[in-house]
């Protein structure tokens, strides 16, 4: 599995619609509420058999008043060596 964050920006006033429909498609492991350029923060495990962007784009920003996303994708920070 893929670790990504998704930090999402939403039209105004449409944030808990929004959260609410990225909560009923059952695709995030957590959903936050955020202060500063974007409303929502999403963690996103992505099968390994799955493209990134189509499973983004396919399954969380095609949900109506999403504004602009960022996606970060994550990377080991410790080799199993412990290096």
């Amino acid at each position: 599995m893929q670790c990504v964050f998704v930090q999402i920006r939403c039209k105004p006033g449409k944030t808990y619609e929004v959260a609410k429909e990225i909560y009923l498609r059952e695709i995030v492991s957590e959903l936050y509420s955020t202060s500063g350029d974007y409303d929502l923060l999403a963690k996103i495990y992505i099968p390994e058999d799955k493209d990134i962007g189509v499973f983004i784009n396919e399954g969380l920003l095609d949900i109506p008043f999403i504004d602009r996303s960022l996606t970060t994708i994550t990377f080991k920070a410790i080799h199993s060596d412990g290096a």
